[in-house]
């Protein structure tokens, strides 16, 4: 469980620098280690979507639902 705990805090640090591919990496990572991992889950898909279609340069973090 703590190398998906460190697997995902690396994640989220390379998230909040708009750094996708390096982000998504971890979080696929963490999924290995433990399937079942729904904020890893989550963030690799958002990182999917942003590696797509990135953010403006002024992005504040926040994740806005475009669909339901």
């Amino acid at each position: 469980m703590r190398q998906v705990l460190d697997l995902f805090a690396e994640g989220r640090n390379q998230y909040k620098l708009m750094e996708f591919d390096a982000a998504l990496s971890c979080f696929e990572k963490a999924l290995e280690l433990k399937p079942d991992d729904g904020p890893s889950r989550v963030y690799a898909e958002r990182c999917r979507i942003y590696v797509d279609h990135p953010p403006a340069e002024d992005w504040d973090g926040v994740f806005v639902m475009t669909t339901k």
